[in-house]
């Protein structure tokens, strides 16, 4: 069986995305609903900064339509206090919060997708035995979980093959971050303030290995979407074989001008597609059709009227 393919991006609250990914006159009430109708998944960044409160939780879940995928990262003041397993009950009892979203329901029922804990460029390959002392303390059947490592002694051998060791046998994911368009790329101007922002995101290996049976991308794109060809050169056809061999797989676009960020998640959509992987339409692309057809028809109403 094929894996499902997810997309979207790091926010859905985004006021710049009026008039373009949400129509023109959207309120800031909106876009939750909005989000929902054009995109399948969201990374959840906001879970980072602070825990949402229960209120909070059952409005996402009744807002978001059955197959959408919330990704939430554990909060920071788990992640980034040294060591992780003093923090195990505390994140358990997060997990706890998010029940509303379908933890443990039935996949048609189910909004929660795969939890992700980013940790810091701090927490090196010293931390191993804590990293997998946690892990495996983590309802990982109940709740899918993987793990995005920021020190570069995690890129470099014999610990690499340990990490990814060490996640494959517990069936725990690898965030795959690919923040190589921001660094590599040509005519980015040295200036702009959006894409040094950005490049404090950490310049790390691209190491794209499968360890679970889903995958999480966090790819930071150029703001020039001609510039990221040669990387969705590599991804697509990546990406396909992960899908034809039963992975699910999480995309996730950000972009220095997060204006942007949509229109890469859906050209490495469509160029899927393209490629040959079995996905239906973008639901972006229904609801675009859907008011084009329904703007035409209110403009022959209009000349006939």
């Amino acid at each position: 069986m094929a894996g499902r393919y997810f997309t979207g991006c790091a926010v859905w609250a985004f006021k710049d995305w009026v008039g373009s990914f949400y129509p023109r006159g959207s309120k800031a009430g909106d876009f939750l609903r909005l989000y929902g109708d054009r995109m399948t998944a969201v990374e959840g960044n906001t879970t980072f900064y602070s825990m949402p409160d229960a209120k909070t939780i059952d409005r996402w879940a009744a807002t978001m339509p059955p197959g959408f995928r919330f990704c939430p990262k554990l909060p920071r003041a788990f992640s980034h206090q040294g060591k992780l397993v003093p923090f195990v009950e505390a994140s358990h009892r997060f997990l706890q919060t998010l029940m509303p979203l379908g933890v443990g329901a039935a996949p048609a029922e189910n909004r929660l997708g795969p939890l992700f804990i980013q940790l810091p460029p701090t927490y090196g390959p010293e931390h191993l035995a804590d990293l997998r002392d946690f892990l495996a303390r983590w309802p990982r059947q109940q709740s899918p979980i993987a793990v995005e490592v920021r020190h570069l002694g995690w890129f470099a051998e014999p610990h690499a093959t340990r990490l990814n060791q060490l996640l494959t046998g517990l069936g725990v994911g690898r965030v795959l971050l690919d923040t190589r368009p921001i660094y590599d790329c040509i005519n980015t101007p040295s200036d702009d303030p959006q894409i040094g922002s950005e490049r404090k995101k950490p310049k790390l290996p691209l190491q794209p290995e499968v360890t679970a049976a889903f995958t999480i991308v966090r790819y930071i794109s150029h703001p020039n979407l001609a510039y990221n060809q040669p990387y969705f050169d590599e991804w697509v056809p990546r990406l396909c074989q992960w899908l034809a061999g039963g992975t699910d797989v999480y995309f996730f676009a950000h972009c220095p001008q997060e204006a942007r960020s949509p229109a890469v998640a859906r050209e490495v959509y469509h160029q899927l597609q393209q490629a040959g992987a079995p996905l239906p339409p973008l639901l972006w692309d229904v609801v675009a059709q859907q008011r084009a057809e329904e703007e035409a028809s209110s403009t022959q109403l209009s000349l006939f009227g």
